[in-house]
């Protein structure tokens, strides 16, 4: 049964990322000739990630991923230390204001990424360990909070918002899943929604946002200006699309084509029929990805599968919403589809991970 949805969960993941394949070169082929005077720039760019992504995704499915326990502190340490250096100036690398990434050569590596492995691992590792304990405020609630709080709080001076709430969601459920105290989680989230109207409405691009997000023709020249173009690819797709490579909006109207915004040039391109197929995709993905955590029967196993699978559909159900108007402007890409360095492989290498994980059985 587990061969059978191993086998499902990678064909599935591989048709999703050939989709990304094809609208990527579909949508970035212009304006990569306009910038760069080839038009296969990103294609040729995105096709070497996935080849790295293919490697540490056979490695990841290449040993007992319980042994991952006993790494999970130290990852988690050099997590932080590599979100700390990146904030150097002169070792991270700064766009548009932001320093969040590392360049190597044609890479750029996001360590809020690698912290996002490497926290739910930990905290996977945590509740393993105290199970019994989890229930109590100061031995089950405290420590992952303060793990969590660390990682929020490095990853917001970047600054990357989007990314801290993301991450806090998908640590706070896997806690609820666990057995913590919703009295504690509830506490929390209510403690933390001032701060989080403070970090939105205090800081000029923010506020744009959900200004833009409540009514993008406020400023349709401004910070609506992506919302609308967007809907207006979706638009325009009606049911079968304009046709592969037809786009208009590609054509310098929608900012970040290729990346945050790909999910609108396929519903341009391919209509209500090819967005539609993405979701069942991604719908499909989660059905595999859930047979898989009901039947690991380690505790670490059954974490970590949950927390992997929440970041991957979080990001998913997040893009999809930002291109529909139906959630705030967040650079997150579409998983598998998106173009995209670090984000991609991760997301290669969480697929690995739940890979192995559905191999419990052949383990000793």
């Amino acid at each position: 049964m587990l061969r059978n949805i191993r086998i499902n969960l990678l064909i599935t993941t591989a048709v999703l990322i050939s989709i990304g394949i094809v609208m990527i070169y579909s949508s970035s082929s212009i304006y990569a000739m306009e910038k760069y005077r080839d038009s296969l720039f990103f294609l040729k760019r995105h096709v070497s990630f996935l080849l790295i992504g293919i490697i540490l995704t056979f490695f990841m499915m290449s040993f007992d991923y319980r042994k991952l326990r006993k790494y999970s502190k130290p990852l988690f340490i050099f997590s932080l230390l590599l979100l700390v250096l990146v904030l150097v100036p002169g070792v991270g690398r700064e766009v548009s204001g932001a320093r969040r990434w590392f360049r190597f050569k044609f890479l750029s590596f996001q360590p809020s990424e690698f912290a996002n492995l490497a926290l739910i691992i930990y905290t996977s590792d945590f509740i393993a360990r105290k199970s019994g304990v989890v229930r109590d405020f100061l031995k089950g609630f405290i420590p992952p909070m303060v793990s969590l709080g660390a990682v929020l709080l490095l990853v917001l001076i970047q600054p990357d918002l989007g990314t801290a709430v993301s991450l806090a969601a998908v640590i706070l459920l896997m806690l609820f899943i666990a057995g913590v105290r919703a009295t504690y989680l509830v506490s929390l989230a209510l403690a933390g929604l001032p701060v989080l109207y403070a970090l939105i409405f205090s800081v000029p691009y923010r506020r744009a946002r959900i200004l833009a997000f409540l009514n993008p023709w406020l400023d349709p020249r401004g910070s609506g200006f992506q919302i609308i173009q967007s809907q207006v690819a979706l638009g325009s797709g009606g049911i079968f699309g304009v046709g592969l490579g037809q786009s208009k909006q590609k054509l310098f109207y929608l900012p970040a084509a290729h990346t945050d915004f790909i999910f609108s040039i396929i519903g341009e391109e391919l209509g209500i029929i090819g967005t539609l197929a993405v979701v069942v995709l991604f719908l499909v993905f989660l059905r595999q990805a859930l047979k898989i955590i009901k039947n690991t029967a380690d505790k670490f196993g059954h974490f970590l599968s949950i927390g992997l699978v929440l970041m991957i559909m979080f990001k998913a159900v997040i893009n999809i919403g930002v291109s529909c108007g139906l959630l705030p402007t967040k650079g997150l890409p579409l998983p598998f589809i998106s173009y995209g360095g670090s984000s991609f492989i991760f997301d290669m290498i969480s697929v690995g991970l739940l890979l192995n994980i559905a191999r419990t059985g052949e383990y000793p």
